[in-house]
C-alpha cells in the first residue's frame, strides 16, 4: 500500500512540476523575464533570444461524438514552455526589446490558433473525416512559420522597437477580429444564406 501512496504522489509532483513549466496563452498575462528558464548556454552569441510557443491540437470522442461536433476550440491550446525559452542580451535595455519581440511571438501563435478553429468550424460536416484536421493543422502551421519569420525580418527580431511595437499591435487587432474563436467561445452558426 506505502508503494502505491509514494507512486502516486511521484507522478503528481511530475504532473504539478510539468504544468507549472508550461504557461497557456491568456489574454490577461504577460510573459515576464522569469519564464525564460532554459540554461544560458543554450543559443549562440551575445544577443539571441527563444520563445518555445507552439499551437497543439487533440481530442478523444467516439465517432457519434465526432459527428456531432462542430466546436473544436477547447482542443486548441496555445502554450509557452518556460524550460525551453531563453533570453540572451549584453544589457537591460536589449533585453527589454527581446522579451517584448517573445510577448508577440506568443500573441502570434494565439492568432494562428485562432485561426485554425476558425477553419475547422467552417470546415467540419457530419460527414467528415477524424482525421480532416490534418491538412488544416499543416496550413495553419506552414502560415504561422512564414509570418513569423516576416516579423523577425522587419522588426529585427524586436531590435527594431517602434516597428515591433506596430506589428504586435496588428496580431493584437487581428486576435480580437477571431473572438469568438478563442478557446472557450462558442461560434456562432452560419446561417445558409451566408
Amino acid at each position: 500500500m506505502k508503494i502505491i501512496v509514494y507512486l502516486f504522489a511521484y507522478l503528481l509532483s511530475i504532473t504539478f512540476a510539468t504544468s507549472q513549466n508550461v504557461i497557456e496563452w491568456n489574454s490577461e498575462y504577460q510573459l515576464q523575464d522569469s519564464d525564460f528558464q532554459a540554461s544560458r548556454h543554450i543559443g549562440g552569441g551575445n544577443i539571441s533570444v527563444y520563445a518555445a510557443c507552439s499551437v497543439g491540437f487533440g481530442y478523444q470522442m467516439n465517432g457519434y461524438q465526432f459527428m456531432f461536433t462542430k466546436n473544436f476550440n477547447s482542443k486548441v491550446n496555445t502554450t509557452f514552455t518556460k524550460n525551453a525559452s531563453y533570453i540572451i542580451a549584453a544589457d537591460t535595455i536589449t533585453r527589454n526589446k527581446l522579451l517584448n519581440f517573445a510577448r508577440a511571438e506568443f500573441d502570434l501563435s494565439e492568432l494562428f490558433a485562432r485561426k485554425f478553429r476558425q477553419l475547422m468550424f467552417e470546415k467540419k460536416n457530419a460527414f467528415s473525416d477524424p482525421n480532416f484536421y490534418q491538412k488544416l493543422y499543416e496550413q495553419i502551421q506552414t502560415e504561422m512559420v512564414a509570418r513569423n519569420s516576416q516579423l523577425s525580418l522587419d522588426t529585427n527580431a524586436g531590435l527594431a522597437d517602434l516597428r515591433l511595437k506596430e506589428q504586435h499591435e496588428k496580431i493584437r487587432a487581428e486576435i480580437d477580429a477571431l473572438a469568438e474563436f478563442c478557446k472557450e467561445c462558442k461560434p456562432k452558426k452560419k446561417k445558409k444564406d451566408d
